[in-house]
């Protein structure tokens, strides 16, 4: 019997993609990159992650393609972990993450870390638009099949859309 529900098996791009990043440790890990952090031990010291979760979320970034190993030395015992270009592609999701924290859980004026620019302004709010770039309220975003998707998932995205056309809906 499986440990775990196998995510990557999903007809659902959120599911795969939860799935590679594994959980919270990965996030902090992809987090403490985008800061500079390269090292295992750094790693370890500023997360206080058990060595051996450290060394199982640094192989699964890296297996999946979100970091990669750079040796250091010529024995490949010593090595750097950095972004990929697809560990780059997941910052806005971070930090959208990271400022629905800042307004729900720590509270507006008790941020913990400012995100910034290279310049130093504070980035704004990460903000749904549209492809002509127009801004999508939270409520007005709805899903439709995508090219991948199966019977199920049409079937599921029906349903759903029913549901969000019937009177008295409230997203």
């Amino acid at each position: 019997m499986p440990l775990r529900t196998a995510f990557s098996e999903m007809n659902c791009s959120l599911a795969r993609a939860l799935d590679q990043m594994g959980d919270p440790w990965a996030l902090l890990i992809l987090r403490e990159c985008l800061i500079g952090v390269e090292r295992f031990d750094d790693f370890q010291q500023a997360l206080g992650v058990a060595r051996k979760v450290l060394a199982d979320r640094l192989a699964r970034l890296t297996t999946h393609g979100l970091l990669e190993r750079v040796p250091l030395d010529g024995s490949g015992k010593r090595a750097a972990y950095r972004l990929t270009d697809k560990g780059h592609a997941l910052v806005p999701a971070l930090v959208a993450v990271m400022q629905w924290g800042d307004t729900w859980v720590s509270g507006s004026g008790r941020e913990p870390v400012r995100l910034t620019g290279a310049r130093g302004a504070v980035l704004a709010p990460v903000q749904l638009r549209t492809s002509q770039g127009k801004p999508v309220p939270p409520h007005q975003v709805r899903m439709a099949p995508g090219p991948g998707a199966d019977r199920r998932t049409r079937g599921h995205l029906a349903q759903c859309a029913a549901l969000q056309d019937a009177p008295g809906h409230h997203a």
